[in-house]
């Protein structure tokens, strides 16, 4: 099964998080064709919550 493009910046448990978001949103038909970019942008969101910065 191929993988998307891993986010830049994020744990493997945050990838996970951002597969299962996406997946979830495409069965169910919310977001239309920008699945993607809501589940990137929810899980960078909560990346940034956490403290958590790009290099660190």
């Amino acid at each position: 099964m191929p993988r998307s493009k891993h986010l830049r910046g994020v744990s493997s448990k945050e990838q996970r998080q951002y597969e299962h978001i996406k997946k979830s949103a495409q069965r169910s038909g919310r977001y239309g064709k920008r699945a993607k970019e809501v589940a990137a942008r929810t899980v960078m969101k909560r990346h940034k919550q956490r403290g958590h910065r790009k290099g660190k």
